[in-house]
């Protein structure tokens, strides 16, 4: 149906009207003043719908014929200000902006265990040199334990290779990657920085853009120096308040993953604010390990601000590195003239930057949180749990996200204070647990080991592992048994991700995860000091702040206004559609109109029986097992016998070759695994259809010539028809997903057939799909 223009001039004027007209709008604003506005041109401007088919030099060339030379300044989100800055081959005068696809150069890209897959990837493709070997970065830390000659091959072939390109590389043992890009300063405030990994995220918690890619995307960096990304829409989240004496960045994450758990930023950026003082009150490691877990949230990164607090830390680094090494000058990654040049002109949001939704959270309201079992959506008050009783038989104080010096120093304070009830004597861990600890990084080792507070851990009975990934990633000593339960300082605790699918998994912070090792049972320290008044966690959407977050109510009731008339004009319109046949055959002509190109030898159809996992957030875990991600050996046949075995070991035995996998909402949240979308194609699933995929998994799906699309009304309608949930059933439905007409059609096993339209497959996707992936067409690219 034709959108009426009054009709479009009333939603856009809903959507672009400034803060000034919305304050002064009533609940009673008519829909005529709100034409008049409109018409006046005032409030608003218009574009032209952006044609799918053409290129961005086409776009841009059409603008300058038809508009006046005039461009205006278009305020940025700090997000698009430093993609701005990392985008190539943009057109004159063009500023970058959500939904944008850009070609991006990052600042420099981090490979870890997968580098040699990525090395592989490289060389198929035809490429023999890394473009820069500045930009690049390869550690070896999630599978550090593994001492068989088939890992430690693996490992000398990787070193071997970052040598012989003169790439920086880091060995085993001497930290996790996200914590070296960090210290070592890669990650540098106010660029773009990503990684083959999926808590990329981490490096938001210093200003640079981090943001994850997955191992095809790498190899492409590296024969390159660019690779393609799709500006995701910015959500800002705003710090009131001030963190309480005895919570956390942990607390913060785990409470808006678990407060706010209806895939609210799901494929989001975000970018973190607040007002000074609030900031204030969250040191630099408590902003990596919230930027961290943005992953958990579902989103692609998590930008802090280039603030004071940033600035006192990158001081300190300047000048130990100053004291402790002395002799590398202007050449150490922290000097005091870097960080001048860096704050000389920092960036910042613009004022009236466009973002796709606001959230708050009153950090004063926050009390410690506890995420599980097994789920980081399940947000629980630690005093609740306490009260539970909760037997423990494992915890850990691992990973990037809440291992450092600091959070060491937390724990060791939790031993420290109970030996005041001990004549002085560190007292052990609760007889039956076992504490792990392994440090972020060497570097974070010794600043604990210097202070003490790692031997006062060892004292208490922890086993200390290698600094690495280790139980995090479900890999070497100390993985969860069947029945047991325990409490990590780490970022994901998905079912069987440490260890059996039996087990339960919880997440809290370091002092939390020391004091219940301490007790035996899910216990805090006794820290928290509750401020004078609080009940309940404040947060909602807006910003926290009463005036503006009026503006926003009125803004939200103007939108009201607008949808009551858009339906009667909708209404008016259908009236007029059914005087006469001629709008109806001009739409149909217009669907004619509108059919997708499909390229020589790929399929016009697909269809299959439907096989329905009903469930929301499967992530890449359940779908492909972290334990098999880093064998490069596995074959095809051992991939389809384990792939989705963590969700539902059935699935093997009920899926067969041809079907249509549906799934939830969210399918593939998770890690950067390319074995999640690999597997299915090896279990001979050609297309999977679902409410919502996970950004990372869509990649991922494209770059390994899976095809997949999102039909919400499909899942619903088959909630609606099953009623109980079965983690695998055969439906006896049939799907057929006509890529010519971008539509499915859904038969039903009583035999009714319906359609929904769905979004377009275009032609550079279908290339990359039929070449077999993104790895191959780049090939074909170079022998062109």
């Amino acid at each position: 149906m034709m959108i009426h223009p009054v009709r479009r001039a009333l939603a856009v004027a809903a959507s672009r009207a400034p803060r000034q007209f919305l304050a002064t709008a009533s609940r009673t604003t008519s829909v005529r003043s709100v034409r008049a506005a409109a018409a006046a041109g005032s409030y608003y401007s218009t574009t032209s719908r952006r044609l799918q088919d053409a290129f961005p030099s086409q776009l841009e060339n059409l603008a300058s014929s038809t508009l006046p030379k005039v461009v205006p300044q278009v305020p940025q989100t700090l997000t698009e200000k430093i993609v701005q800055r990392y985008s190539v081959g943009l057109a004159p005068g063009k500023k970058v902006k959500s939904g944008d696809y850009v070609t991006l150069q990052p600042h420099h890209c981090m490979t870890h265990d997968n580098s040699w897959p990525v090395a592989m990837k490289f060389l198929s493709i035809g490429a023999s040199k890394i473009h820069d070997n500045r930009q690049v970065v390869m550690t070896l830390d999630h599978d550090v334990q593994n001492k068989s000659e088939a890992n430690l091959k693996k490992y000398r072939q990787i070193e071997e290779f970052a040598n012989t390109h003169g790439v920086d590389f880091y060995p085993a043992g001497r930290g996790i990657g996200h914590q070296i890009m960090v210290e070592e300063g890669y990650a540098w405030p106010g660029t773009v920085t990503v990684a083959s990994d999926s808590h990329s995220n981490m490096y938001g918690g210093v200003g640079c853009l981090g943001t994850p890619m997955v191992r095809t995307d790498a190899a492409s960096i590296w024969a390159t120096g660019k690779t393609w990304w799709q500006i995701p829409p910015i959500a800002k989240v705003t710090f009131t308040g001030l963190l309480p004496p005895g919570v956390t960045g942990k607390d913060v994450i785990v409470a808006l993953c678990g407060l706010f758990n209806n895939d609210d930023v799901l494929n989001h950026a975000i970018e973190f604010t607040g007002a000074e003082e609030t900031m204030r009150s969250i040191p630099v490691d408590d902003r990596l390990t919230i930027a961290n877990m943005t992953t958990e949230w579902g989103a692609l990164s998590g930008l802090f601000p280039i603030d004071a607090v940033l600035a006192s830390w990158m001081r300190a680094k300047a000048t130990v590195t100053a004291m402790e090494h002395p002799e590398l000058g202007d050449k150490a990654k922290f000097t005091h003239a870097k960080i001048d040049a860096l704050l000389e002109n920092p960036l910042v949001a613009d004022p009236g930057a466009t973002y796709a939704k606001q959230l708050y959270l009153n950090l004063s309201t926050l009390s410690p949180f506890v995420a599980g079992p097994n789920s980081v959506k399940i947000a629980t008050p630690l005093k609740d749990l306490e009260a539970q009783n909760l037997k423990l038989d494992k915890a850990y104080l691992v990973s990037c996200t809440n291992s450092r010096a600091s959070d060491i120093a937390a724990a060791a304070r939790v031993f420290k204070d109970a030996a005041a009830d001990n004549n002085g004597v560190i007292p052990k861990v609760a007889p039956g647990v076992k504490f792990y600890i392994a440090a972020a990084s060497l570097l974070e080792q010794k600043q604990a080991e210097d202070s003490g507070d790692w031997q006062v851990l060892l004292d208490a009975g922890a086993e200390p592992l290698p600094s690495g990934c280790g139980p995090c990633i479900g890999l070497g000593t100390g993985l969860l048994e069947p029945g047991e339960i325990g409490i990590s300082a780490s970022n994901r605790n998905f079912k069987g991700r440490m260890g059996s699918t039996d087990a339960k998994a919880y997440l809290a912070s370091p002092e939390v995860v020391a004091a219940s090792a301490l007790k035996g049972k899910i216990a805090g320290p006794g820290w928290y000091q509750k401020p004078e008044g609080v009940e309940k966690v404040i947060i909602g959407e807006g910003n926290g702040v009463v005036e503006q977050d009026k503006a926003m109510s009125i803004e939200d009731a103007l939108d009201k206004i607008i949808a009551e008339a858009e339906s009667l004009i909708a209404n008016a319109e259908a009236g007029l559609g059914s005087e006469s046949a001629e709008p109806a055959a001009a739409a149909a002509a217009s669907e004619e109109e509108s059919l997708t190109e499909i390229l020589p030898g790929f399929p016009e159809a697909i269809s299959g029986e439907i096989i329905f996992c009903d469930a929301d957030n499967i992530n890449t875990d359940g779908i492909y097992p972290g334990k098999y991600t880093y064998q490069d050996n596995i074959t095809p046949t051992k991939m389809a016998e384990v792939c989705m075995e963590n969700y539902d070991p059935s699935f093997g035995s009920i899926a067969r070759a041809g079907d249509i996998l549906v799934t939830g909402f969210n399918f593939g949240c998770g890690s950067s695994r390319e074995q999640a979308a690999t597997a299915i194609l090896a279990k001979q699933i050609p297309l999977v259809v679902s409410g919502s995929f996970g950004n990372i998994f869509s990649r991922n799906s494209i770059n390994n010539a899976l095809m997949g699309v999102e039909v919400p009304k499909l899942v619903q309608r088959l909630r609606e028809e099953f009623g109980e949930k079965v983690a695998t059933r055969r439906t006896g439905w049939k799907l057929t997903w006509d890529v010519r007409r971008s539509k499915v059609v859904v038969e039903e096993a009583s035999g009714k057939k319906w359609e929904q339209k769905v979004g377009e497959l275009p032609p550079n996707v279908q290339e990359i799909i039929a070449r077999g992936g993104l790895e191959k067409w780049v090939k074909s690219q170079i022998e062109a």
